[in-house]
């Protein structure tokens, strides 16, 4: 990033493909991303500044390949960035996947993004024929290809998993010189410190806990970014939460608990987590829990509250944790960009003015 930004505010979506939990309805995976798209064209309208899609290879999803999708949505928007979250490196090429956001950067007019990261699932390591005891290595060697990329048209470069390149040529070029890479992290300190140390913004997911357990690896990140040598307002730190929006708090709760607690349930009994109950989401949605879910005016709290403790740059919301009603999921849209981004955006604004 070339210059310090303004504190920007978007969505990131998974491309959930699961269950009405009310009704069990299952829609096809075409009509769900003729949703996600309109969802996408209604959060440029509104004036979002980020729209991010991550990447997974299973049933209830349906974004295996992001760069598509976000393409797609680079046709029908005009402003709004268009961000993998994430492009799960490890298990990919980098040489295609700098193509990919290259191309998409060339089409959306320089709106591009990459957030590299290891991935929160594992199914794409079999799928394209990698050993998950490289997990580490893969994602390091890759993700300094992806950067050499990046930096040079005519590429060389050798390492362990994948062919070596001798001057090749990557093309097209992007719009965007660099091209924006970010990596995503869900808490570990050897991340955050790589991270710092290669000059990237850092993407930190919140999607548990309490956000004070978090701002140390924040101090780490801007810490070891000093010691780098790197100006960290050329830097930014997004901080990437789930949350639901609706007029009233507890309609908010109301809608988002049923599939939250779905898909975070599946999630758990595939990995030893106990379930989670109505209680413990009402907890997590209060001021100091991970979830944002509740009224614009609690929203807004929330993210001036955090912006306290981590001074970032960035804030993503996820708000299709499960299947929501298009409807709610349109309005919460229109919500975040109109009720609560203006004044999120006045107040950080004032507080940087006073420094």
């Amino acid at each position: 990033m070339s210059e310090k930004q303004p504190f920007e505010i978007g969505l990131y979506s998974f491309a959930e493909l699961t269950p009405d939990p009310t009704t069990g309805e299952l829609i096809t995976s075409a009509q769900r991303l003729e949703e996600l798209i309109e969802t996408i064209e209604l959060a440029d309208q509104v004036g979002l500044d980020v729209f991010g899609l991550g990447e997974h290879h299973r049933p209830d999803f349906v974004s295996s390949a992001p760069a598509v999708i976000l393409a797609a949505a680079a046709a029908r928007t005009k402003r709004i960035r268009l961000s993998s979250a994430v492009s799960v490196l490890s298990s990919d090429d980098p040489v295609r996947v700098f193509q990919q956001f290259a191309t998409l950067d060339l089409l959306s007019n320089g709106r591009a993004e990459i957030m590299a990261g290891r991935g929160s699932f594992i199914e794409s390591f079999p799928l394209f024929g990698y050993d998950l005891r490289d997990y580490h290595t893969l994602f390091a060697e890759k993700l300094e290809l992806l950067l050499k990329i990046r930096e040079d048209v005519e590429v060389n470069w050798s390492g362990k998993h994948r062919p070596a390149l001798t001057g090749q040529g990557v093309y097209p070029r992007p719009v965007q010189d660099p091209l924006p890479v970010w990596v995503a992290v869900g808490g570990t300190p050897e991340s955050v410190v790589r991270t710092a140390t290669l000059g990237l913004p850092l993407a930190l997911a919140i999607i548990g806990g309490y956000p004070e357990q978090f701002e140390p690896m924040v101090t780490l990140y801007n810490r070891a970014v000093a010691q780098a040598g790197h100006d960290r307002a050329k830097l930014a730190v997004s901080i990437n939460s789930h949350g639901f929006i609706t007029d009233d708090a507890q309609e908010a709760h109301d809608i988002a608990f049923p599939p939250f607690v779905q898909v975070m349930n599946k999630i758990g009994r595939e990995r030893g987590w106990p379930p989670m109950s109505r209680q413990q989401f009402d907890a997590s949605c209060t001021l100091r829990g991970a979830n944002f879910v509740g009224s614009p005016d609690e929203i807004i709290e929330k993210i001036l509250f955090q912006h306290d403790l981590f001074n970032h740059d960035r804030f993503l919301l996820q708000m299709s944790v499960g299947t929501m009603p298009h409807d709610k999921m349109m309005h919460a849209i229109e919500l975040l960009g109109t009720k609560v981004a203006p004044v999120v955006r006045e107040e950080i604004g004032r507080r940087q003015a006073a420094q």
